[in-house]
């Protein structure tokens, strides 16, 4: 076990390092000056090429690239993201209050969509090929269909605008967290209630079961220590990949709804060129990935140890 999890860990390591060596490559060839970006972004203000000269030397883009990147490497492997180029702020106290917005929203997401996906992928399995069968498959099929900023539109359309039950833009109370989560939660909702069906019609289809059954065990301890355990592994794999799909859509969410998150926070830093936050938004996502992949790879080898045993 110590081994496998040097080796997670060891595999964590290279992808961190490369989503840092190129975020920070892509940044640094984008088109454009960054300096005057950000220069503009900073004074807004008419510049002089003085102006633009004293910003790029300031922040760093007078360098080499190896320079300028083994510069920003070092504090960052204590977490230090260093200060705004924009603002001169520390870069933390900014990110920590984007993340005080985005990940509840992540979690009431998840909420969401577990409590709609399993009861009604458990119902749907009952009876398969059913007209509630049926029923579960075409709506998850649609709702995997729809994208999120659509639906996030659509939501704002009939929720804030016609009937005018919640508010739409803003975070400034729980109701403005409403819609944003719908429209993140009904997405999880349809891509975990197909995977949970087909993960529990798969493990009912198992065919040592009817001789466990013949051996007079109930079907409540069949579904508990055979059906769960091989339903299980697929959903965990899903469930992890949904993390994936959440930071990916509450990026355009909290741009629609207006949520100071880590969405907007990324597309202004993007907006005015601003290194330090663009990096320390894509190494934490980077970092939340990794984690959860991890902690996805071990729950592989608890709920299967055959898993470990084939990677030895």
């Amino acid at each position: 076990m110590i081994k496998t999890a040097g080796g997670l860990l060891l595999r964590a390591l290279v992808v961190l390092s490369g989503t840092a060596i190129l975020t920070f490559a892509l940044l640094w060839n984008a088109p454009g000056d960054p300096a005057q970006a950000i220069a503009m972004a900073r004074f807004d203000a008419l510049l002089t090429d003085e102006v633009i000269d004293q910003v790029r030397a300031e922040v760093g883009l007078d360098r080499s690239f190896w320079q300028a990147f083994w510069a920003w490497l070092g504090p960052l492997l204590t977490l230090d993201f260093g200060n705004s180029a924009v603002t001169g702020r520390p870069v933390w106290p900014d990110l920590w209050a984007s993340i005080s917005y985005t990940f509840p929203l992540a979690f009431a997401a998840l909420g969401i969509g577990l409590i709609i996906s399993v009861p009604l992928a458990i119902l749907a399995t009952k009876r398969p090929g059913s007209l509630l069968d049926r029923f579960a498959v075409g709506l998850a099929s649609i709702g995997n269909a729809i994208p999120a900023y659509w639906l996030g539109l659509i939501l704002i359309l009939i929720f804030a605008v016609k009937l005018a039950w919640l508010p739409a833009l803003g975070a400034s109370t729980p109701a403005h967290a409403i819609l944003p989560a719908l429209t993140l939660g009904l997405g999880v909702a349809a891509s975990l209630t197909r995977i949970i069906r087909s993960g529990i019609l798969e493990a009912r289809g198992q065919p040592f079961l009817p001789a466990i059954r013949r051996r007079g065990v109930s079907d409540r301890s069949v579904g508990r220590d055979h059906v769960a355990p091989h339903a299980a592994i697929p959903v965990v794999t899903v469930f992890g990949l949904e993390l994936a799909f959440l930071l990916e859509g509450l990026v355009l969410v909290e741009v629609i709804f207006g949520r100071p998150g880590l969405g907007t926070f990324l597309v202004q830093a993007i907006l005015s060129r601003d290194f330090s936050h663009v990096q320390a938004v894509v190494v934490l996502t980077a970092l939340v990935f990794v984690v959860v992949n991890l902690v996805i790879d071990l729950i592989y080898r608890v709920i299967d140890p055959r898993i470990g045993e084939s990677n030895a």
